[in-house]
């Protein structure tokens, strides 16, 4: 299976992971919403990515390895509080990035979906 992974399905591969493990954070904040003391958790990937892929830019191989080791992580925003019980999640904004995340995560799996139709058009003829 190895042939068909190029460098942009491990991209889409990867960028969902990310709009999952986003997904995960911003569903913990909504759900700790009234809990006391709670930290809004948020999600980066694109700091690691491009720092990754700028240092792997010289080879294709290291790219794609670049690609696979490429993770997303999560922060917790510690100076941030929104409430005078010391919880930092605006239920707001996290019901805008829980549903701009689902948008961006469809696109992916559209994405990924099309890139393999032309694959199994290709074998198929």
């Amino acid at each position: 299976m190895e042939f068909i992974t190029n460098n942009a399905l491990l991209m889409m591969e990867r960028s969902l992971n990310f709009q999952w493990t986003k997904q995960t954070a911003i569903l913990d904040n909504l759900a700790n919403v009234e809990t006391p003391g709670y930290k809004t958790k948020y999600v980066t990937f694109e700091e690691t990515l491009r720092a990754r892929l700028r240092a792997a830019s010289s080879s294709a191989n290291r790219m794609s390895e670049a690609l696979k080791s490429a993770s997303p992580t999560v922060h917790v925003a510690e100076g941030e509080s929104a409430r005078m019980d010391g919880n930092g999640v605006d239920a707001t904004e996290q019901s805008i990035e829980l549903a701009r995340n689902a948008l961006q995560m469809q696109h992916v799996m559209n994405a990924i979906s099309n890139d393999l139709t032309l694959i199994r058009t290709a074998i198929t003829g």
